[in-house]
């Protein structure tokens, strides 16, 4: 369908809420296909990826916002980064050990806490963080919020898993508009609300079967809806030859001529996207020298 991998962002004029809705199918297979991952992670890291994309909005530059679950139970920490033109990456680490994970987001992540980061290309980072201390992800996003921006927000996730090569994940967010965070009035209370209780009525088959186009007349036909032109999402990765040289001018030279002795190249792998940068002791001379040549000769 072609309206996957598209972010669709809309307001309600006579309530002043804002929503969104993301559908991701191509640009979430790298992230969930990257690894053997369980289906448990699986589900995890597509309704986190679902989220993210939903949080981009909050970006009003160039930058890059993450979603980082961390904790002491099955799942170590999971983590999914979007830029503002809404390129995804994201990876997973669990307790290997297990022959079987628990089904449930609480289950998963024990003790945990939910960072939120945001990293301007210019400008000082920002990061938040509260306790997941909710039944499900949507629930700790939907408590972000209402501690750290006092907005009244409802995060719904979805996910289609029935194919197992083929993972699909899905999100709506409606949030009061900032302007009228700290309005009292009853009416705009039980607008947010009326919207919220039509929004839960959409199934996960609808979700993923329908044309968003018919979702949101399915929804809000009722409803006062100014539409805005969708942005595409797609997989992408921020790692380059450049970085990883830079990364390496940290680490003493007489270390890094070692492993390339021992090893033939100093390797630097990737973890979102698993490219491969090698260097050899020249690179590694020109590295500590300062004067590297990034062409990506044995990039693999």
């Amino acid at each position: 369908m072609k309206d996957f991998d598209q972010l669709h962002r809309f307001l309600f004029n006579r309530a002043n809420v804002r929503g969104e809705l993301a559908r991701l199918d191509d640009s979430l297979q790298q992230i969930v296909h990257s690894y053997e991952y369980p289906v448990q992670i699986q589900r995890l890291l597509s309704e986190m990826a679902a989220a993210t994309c939903l949080l981009t909005a909050i970006l009003k530059f160039k930058g890059e916002i993450s979603l980082q679950v961390q904790g002491q139970g099955a799942v170590k920490y999971a983590v999914i980064s979007a830029t503002d033109d809404h390129t995804l990456r994201g990876v997973a680490r669990w307790d290997e050990t297990l022959t079987t994970l628990p089904e449930t987001f609480d289950e998963q992540i024990k003790k945990g806490v939910l960072v939120i980061t945001i990293t301007p290309d210019e400008g000082e980072r920002y990061q938040g963080v509260v306790a997941l201390d909710k039944p499900t992800l949507a629930e700790c996003l939907e408590g972000y919020f209402a501690q750290s921006e006092q907005l009244a927000t409802k995060v719904m996730l979805y996910t289609d898993l029935s194919q197992p090569e083929r993972a699909r994940a899905a999100g709506i967010l409606l949030q009061v508009m900032p302007t009228q965070a700290s309005n009292t009035n009853v009416n705009e209370d039980t607008e947010f609300e009326h919207l919220v209780k039509i929004s839960e009525t959409l199934s996960n088959e609808e979700m993923f079967s329908l044309p968003v186009h018919d979702i949101l007349y399915r929804l809000y036909h009722q409803e006062d809806v100014e539409m805005f032109e969708p942005a595409a999402i797609q997989f992408a990765c921020s790692c380059s030859r450049e970085r990883s040289a830079e990364a390496l001018r940290n680490v003493e030279k007489d270390e890094l001529q070692q492993i390339v002795k021992e090893e033939g190249a100093v390797k630097m792998n990737c973890q979102y996207c698993h490219t491969e940068y090698r260097f050899d002791s020249i690179d590694i001379e020109a590295i500590h020298a300062g004067r590297f040549d990034q062409t990506p000769s044995q990039e693999q």
